[in-house]
C-alpha cells in the first residue's frame, strides 16, 4: 500500500523509502535504532541533513543549496552572513558589501539565487535556528536574538510557515537528549 506523504515505512523487518533522500532519512533512524539518537544526530550533522523530517517536508541544507556556479559571486557575502545572522541583514548592508545598488543586487540575487535575499537570510537564520535548538538548552529568546530574528513571536512564526512545528516542538522531536 502507497502511503504518499511518508518519507519512510517500516512494516515489521521491511523498510522501504520514497527514494534516495529518503533512503538517507531511513538509514539515521536505523543508526538511532541500532545505537542512540546523539550517534545518529552526529551522523545527520556530518552528512548536512536533519536527523527527522516529517512527512512531506522537504530536506534542505541552505548552505549547500547556495554552492552553485551562478551563486559564486555572492559566496563571501553567503558566508559573512552566516557570521552575521543576528545583524541587520537588510537589502541596503547586503548591496554594500557586495558593492551594488539596491536595485542591482536584489535583481541579480533573486535571478541566480532563484529567491529574494530576505528568503534567503531566513532560511539561514531557520537553519541556525534549529541548530540551537536540536544542541542547546538556550531559551527561545536566546535563539531568537543569536539567530537574528529579534524575538520570539517571529521565531515562531517563521518555524510555524517553514517546518509547521512551534520551535519548542521541534526542540523535542529533534533535539539531543542535552537539549530538551
Amino acid at each position: 500500500m502507497v502511503q504518499p506523504d511518508s518519507i519512510y515505512v517500516n512494516e515489521g523487518k521491511i523498510w522501504t523509502s520514497a527514494g534516495v533522500t529518503a533512503g538517507i532519512d531511513l538509514t539515521l533512524e536505523l543508526i538511532r535504532q541500532d545505537f542512540d539518537h546523539k550517534v545518529a544526530i552526529d551522523a545527520a550533522r556530518r552528512m548536512v541533513v536533519f536527523m527527522k523530517r516529517p512527512g512531506g517536508q522537504s530536506q534542505f541544507s541552505v548552505p549547500l543549496n547556495l554552492q552553485s556556479t551562478e551563486l559564486d559571486d555572492f559566496s563571501e557575502l553567503h558566508a559573512w552572513m552566516r557570521e552575521n545572522l543576528s545583524r541587520d541583514l537588510k537589502v541596503e548592508e547586503l548591496a554594500r558589501r557586495v558593492g551594488m545598488s539596491e536595485r542591482t543586487f536584489s535583481r541579480l540575487y533573486a535571478e541566480r539565487a532563484g529567491r529574494t535575499p530576505a528568503k534567503t537570510v531566513e532560511a539561514m537564520r531557520a537553519e541556525a535556528a534549529c541548530s540551537l535548538l536540536e544542541t542547546t538548552r538556550l531559551g527561545l529568546k536566546q535563539v531568537s536574538n543569536r539567530t537574528g530574528f529579534g524575538d520570539e513571536q517571529n521565531l515562531r512564526r517563521v518555524f510555524m510557515r517553514r517546518f509547521g512545528l512551534n520551535p519548542t516542538d521541534y526542540r523535542r522531536r529533534f533535539g539531543t537528549a542535552d537539549s530538551a
